[in-house]
């Protein structure tokens, strides 16, 4: 799991971002809180870039995860109370 004050030093530098990415290399999933939509899409598209043989699923909410969703190449909206945006843009949409 990463924070958001934490990607952002992550991503100022450029052997912290290479670290950050060899780690993903050992997990099968990536969870980021308390970060930004544009800091959750940022993250969706270094997995993408670092694993272009990969898949990229991204679950969320609310429009704060539109941005998220769209970088992914599966997106799952939850319909919900946060609203329907997440649900609208998404691939695929769960209640």
């Amino acid at each position: 799991m990463v924070a958001g004050a934490s990607l952002v030093e992550i991503d100022n530098d450029e052997a912290c971002k290479k670290e950050f990415l060899e780690i993903s290399d050992l997990v099968d999933v990536v969870l980021a809180c308390r970060v930004s939509p544009k800091q959750k899409a940022d993250i969706v598209r270094m997995i993408r870039i670092q694993h272009p043989e990969k898949t990229t699923l991204a679950i969320g909410d609310g429009a704060n995860d539109v941005a998220m969703i769209l970088a992914a190449h599966v997106g799952v909206g939850i319909l919900g109370k946060e609203g329907q945006q997440a649900a609208r843009t998404a691939d695929y949409a769960i209640g």
